[in-house]
């Protein structure tokens, strides 16, 4: 407790611009944790089902099975468990649901995230603004008197440093935050578009069996139409 007293006693030392500082920098932590957990708990994919989708001919009925123990809220069972779904459907049909699922899934992992890019962007200009401002007030001290008053010049100049090592503080924070979740999602959207063509040929293959076995006992019936008597 005394550490953090001590660390806010001397921030304050910044002048006015470390309170809106403060403010971004807990709400870019707030979103990081918030993504940190949703990630972890969205974007889980076990190794069995993974393995399963990419094996050939795999049993649609053990597809389901391992879907239905990710939950509803895991965004690979969301995805693959609307082609599973659709899978009587045309392949075309199947693709644009697929798509359309993968469009509200970026749009779950994207919640937040414009505000850690705002961030990156604006701290470090609060903090520029800050520098400026606690420099001005150091130049007034050493104008407005004739005789310069050491501690005020210096207490201009800290409350610029401190802003500014603040802003930049904070910026990183969010910028290193932002550039993990986006790669994470990145790659999940990317496995995701992967696992998703497999479940696809899939349905092609077994619709193009289908018409096989549909065209064959045609063909068998043919001739024996032919030879019975009319």
């Amino acid at each position: 407790m005394h550490i953090i007293t001590t660390a806010w006693d001397s921030l304050r030392y910044g002048g006015a611009m470390v309170y809106p500082l403060v403010v971004l920098g807990v709400i870019a932590l707030a979103i990081i944790l918030d993504r940190a957990v949703a990630y972890f708990r969205c974007l889980r994919l076990p190794g069995r089902l993974a393995n399963l989708v990419e094996t050939y001919g795999f049993s649609w009925e053990e597809l389901e099975d391992q879907l239905e123990r990710l939950g509803p809220t895991n965004a690979y069972g969301r995805f693959l468990k609307v082609i599973a779904d659709n899978r009587s459907e045309p392949a075309w049909w199947v693709e644009s649901r697929a798509g359309d699922e993968a469009g509200l899934i970026e749009k779950v992992l994207n919640r937040g995230l414009w505000l850690l890019e705002t961030i990156v962007t604006a701290a470090p200009l609060m903090g520029l603004l800050g520098t400026i401002t606690g420099m001005m007030a150091a130049f007034d001290v050493i104008g407005s008197s004739g005789l310069v008053a050491p501690h005020e010049v210096t207490a201009g100049v800290a409350q610029a440093l401190i802003a500014t090592a603040l802003g930049l503080f904070i910026a990183l924070i969010a910028l290193f935050g932002f550039n993990f979740f986006s790669r994470m999602q990145s790659h999940a959207l990317d496995r995701m578009e992967r696992l998703g063509s497999r479940l696809v040929d899939h349905i092609r293959l077994d619709q193009e069996n289908g018409e096989a076995h549909a065209g064959g006992a045609v063909s068998r019936l043919a001739p024996e139409e032919a030879r019975s008597p009319r």
